[in-house]
């Protein structure tokens, strides 16, 4: 019997505290999906006629939360693919930015927009992007320390900057949903 009262009370006291524990908001849970986007990793190795070729690479992100978020404020760019953004945070917490991005394919011209309605969270700055045309598009991003490894021995080279999720737009033959725009202001690592 008393066997049996103390499993009930450990089933219960269980059951309370896992339901007061908080649960993970909705902009949380999306901040860690972006982040794990930008992870990843590829060890491939192989033999051929007794030649041996390694290739390895890893790329592992870390969210950025700064104190002042007006230290986000700079110029950001995929610069291979000439995209690029302009970030400025007020004192106040107002935030202006505009970016322009490439033309694609022969199929439409450069475009440049301003992002409204743009909120920093935490490490995310959502936001939607309004292009000269008057095309609208959703914008997430998180700011992150993205490093690249490549060897397993390798100290690896890291970058500040902005993980944004887009679109699919193909660059260079390949589909892309997402882009690191680097911080190209100087000491920004």
């Amino acid at each position: 019997m008393r066997s049996l009262s103390t499993f009930t009370l450990f089933v219960v006291f269980s059951l309370i505290s896992v339901s007061a524990l908080p649960q993970e908001s909705y902009s949380q849970k999306r901040v860690q999906e972006i982040v794990a986007s930008f992870n990843k990793e590829k060890h491939t190795v192989k033999e051929k006629d007794g030649v041996r070729r390694e290739k390895y690479k890893k790329v592992v992100s870390e969210l950025v939360v700064k104190q002042n978020i007006m230290e986000y404020s700079g110029v950001y760019e995929v610069s291979d693919f000439g995209y690029s953004m302009n970030l400025q945070v007020g004192s106040d917490g107002s935030i202006r930015a505009t970016g322009s991005e490439p033309a694609m394919g022969g199929t439409r011209q450069a475009r440049s927009f301003n992002l409204e309605d743009a909120k920093i969270e935490g490490p995310m700055l959502t936001g939607t992007k309004v292009y000269d045309n008057g095309q609208i598009e959703k914008f997430e991003g998180v700011f992150i320390n993205r490093t690249e490894f490549s060897s397993p021995t390798d100290n690896g080279v890291s970058m500040f900057g902005l993980g944004v999720v887009c679109n699919p737009v193909e660059i260079a033959g390949v589909t892309v949903d997402k882009l690191f725009y680097q911080s190209a202001t100087v000491g920004a690592v």
